[in-house]
C-alpha cells in the first residue's frame, strides 16, 4: 500500500521553496516541524544532515532553533519534566523548551525541532508543546520502521544505555509481557514505539493533514531516500545538502554488543548515568566499537516472526485509515525476509568479544589522556575569515563553564532566556546572509 505523497527528485525544488528565495509565501506564519521520533528510525542521521548543513538550510529558509543538537535533547527533558541528577555537571535544563519554542516562532519561514525522546511525552506535555508554538503553524513528524528490524536495533541501543538484559530475555519482556498490557506505554519500548498511541497524543491540537508519518526505507535503499522524504515536507530541494557530513546511528556488531552488556553487568550503581553516557556510550560505543567491521546482523528468532507480521498489519491498517499525511510506502513496514540464520550475541566467539574489550579499553585510555592533557591533542583550525567568525560564534558553545552558567541563569531568569532568543535570532540572520 503506497502512501499518497509524491517524493521529491534530487534535481527539483518543490513549489513551496520559492519562499526561501525571497518570494512571499501564502501564509505569513512560520511553519514549525516538530520531529518527535521514533528512536532507531533514522533520527540521528536526519539530525546530523540538518545540523551539519545548517548554513545552507538557513539560506533556503529552514532554521534550527538552539545552538547545538543537545539543545533539542535538553528541551525534550525539560518538556517531559525529567529530573537532573545533582552530580550531573551539565547546566540546568529548566526553561529550555520555552527558549526553543520562542526561537522557533521567530523563524521567517520554516523551523525544525528534532529529537526522538519527544515521542515519550504524555498528553499534557504534548498539548503544552503544541500550544507553545502558537501562532506558528505546528506540524508533527514521526518516522516509523518495520518492527522486525526495529527490535534488534532497539535492544542494542538499550545496551548502549546501560541495559544488561540478554537479547532473548529482553525480547520476551517486550513481546510476551509488555505488548499485551492494557497500558503498554508504561513500558519504555512501547512508550516510544506505540505508533498509533503516540500519534493520537500529539495530534489532539493539530489537524491530520499536518501530522506527517514517514516510513523508513528498507536496508539497501540508502539514507538519501529518507532525507528526500523528510526534505519534501520542508519545501526544499534535497540536493542542497551534503549527505556525507552525516553518519547513521548504526547498531554495534554482536561481539561488541555482548562485551558492552557484560560490562554493564559488572558496573556498580555508584557510576551515575551521565558519566556512563559521556565515557561509555559516546567514548567507547560510538567512537571505538561502532567503527569495527560488522559481521552478521542480529535478527528475530524464528519463533517471533508471526507476531511481528501481525503487528505490522495492525499498524498498516491503522495508518492507512488515519487521515494522516503518509510519506513513503506503508508496505515498507512489513518485516523483510530473514537475511540468514538467527544467531545471538551470546553465541559469539570469545576471541571476538575479547578483541572488542581490548579496543574499548584502549579508547578509554586515549580519552582520559586527552582530557588530562588537552594541549597534546591535535586541533584542526578553520582558515580564513569564515573560520575566525565560526570560532568567535562557537566560543560560548565550546566552553562548558560558560554554557553551564548561562543555563543556570536561564533556569530562573526570564531576562536571560529573552537574551538567548535574541542572540539566536541574530546568528540565524548572519547564517542566512552568508550564502545569499
Amino acid at each position: 500500500m503506497a502512501a499518497h505523497v509524491t517524493e521529491s527528485s534530487p534535481g527539483s525544488d518543490p513549489a513551496p521553496a520559492a519562499a526561501g528565495n525571497g518570494a512571499p509565501g501564502p501564509d505569513p506564519r512560520p511553519r514549525v516541524f516538530l520531529h518527535i521520533g521514533e528512536p532507531k528510525t533514522g533520527t540521528t542521521f536526519l539530525q546530523q544532515v540538518m545540523w551539519r548543513n545548517r548554513e545552507v538550510l538557513a539560506a533556503h529558509g529552514v532554521v534550527l532553533p538552539g545552538h547545538h543538537p543537545q539543545d533539542h535533547f535538553r528541551a525534550s527533558q525539560d518538556l517531559r519534566g525529567i529530573q537532573k541528577l545533582a552530580t550531573d555537571p551539565a547546566g540546568s535544563w529548566t526553561g529550555e523548551w520555552d527558549i526553543l519554542a520562542r526561537e522557533a516562532r521567530q523563524a521567517a519561514r520554516v523551523a525544525v525541532i528534532s529529537h526522538e525522546l519527544f515521542s515519550a511525552a504524555d498528553a499534557r506535555q504534548a498539548d503544552r508543546a503544541v500550544r507553545s508554538l502558537d501562532p506558528a503553524e505546528a506540524h508533527i513528524v514521526l518516522t516509523v520502521r518495520d518492527i522486525a528490524t526495529l527490535l534488534p536495533a532497539e535492544w542494542q541501543e538499550t545496551v548502549k544505555h546501560r541495559n544488561d538484559r540478554a537479547w532473548e530475555d529482553w525480547l520476551g519482556d517486550v513481546i510476551d509481557r509488555e505488548s499485551a498490557d492494557d497500558d503498554r506505554r508504561q513500558w519504555w519500548f512501547w512508550r516510544v514505539h506505540d505508533t498509533m498511541a503516540i500519534l493520537g497524543i500529539w495530534s489532539r491540537h493539530v489537524p491530520p493533514e499536518r501530522v506527517h508519518v514517514i516510513t523508513t526505507p528498507p536496508r539497501g535503499s540508502g539514507h538519501g531516500l529518507l532525507w528526500q522524504r523528510f526534505s519534501s515536507l520542508l519545501g526544499i530541494d534535497p540536493g542542497i545538502v551534503d549527505l556525507t557530513r552525516a553518519r547513521a546511528n548504526s547498531s554495534l556488531g554482536m561481539p561488541e554488543t555482548e562485551f558492552l552488556r557484560r560490562l554493564n553487568q559488572a558496573l556498580p550503581d555508584e557510576v551515575p548515568d551521565w558519566f556512563y553516557m559521556w565515557n561509555v556510550k559516546e567514548g567507547v560505543a560510538h567512537q571505538a566499537l561502532a567503527a569495527r567491521p560488522r559481521g552478521a546482523s542480529l535478527i528475530l528468532p524464528p519463533g517471533r516472526g508471526t507476531w511481528a507480521r501481525e503487528q505490522a498489519e495492525i499498524l498498516i491498517a491503522g495508518l492507512g485509515g488515519s487521515g494522516y499525511d503518509l510519506v513513503g510506502d506503508l508496505a515498507e513496514l512489513r518485516p523483510p525476509p530473514a537475511a540468514g540464520p538467527a544467531t545471538g550475541p551470546a553465541d559469539q566467539p570469545p576471541g571476538q568479544v575479547l578483541d572488542a574489550a581490548v579496543q574499548a579499553a584502549a579508547a578509554l585510555l586515549v580519552n582520559q589522556y586527552r582530557r588530562e592533557f588537552p594541549a597534546a591533542s591535535p586541533q584542526r583550525s578553520p582558515a580564513g575569515h569564515r573560520g575566525l567568525v565560526n570560532r568567535v560564534e562557537s566560543t560560548v558553545a565550546s566552553s562548558p563553564r560558560i554554557k553551564r552558567a548561562v543555563r543556570e541563569l536561564s533556569s530562573h531568569s526570564p531576562a536571560v532566556r529573552h537574551l538567548r532568543v535574541l542572540a539566536w535570532r541574530a546568528l540565524e540572520r548572519r547564517r542566512a546572509g552568508r550564502r545569499s
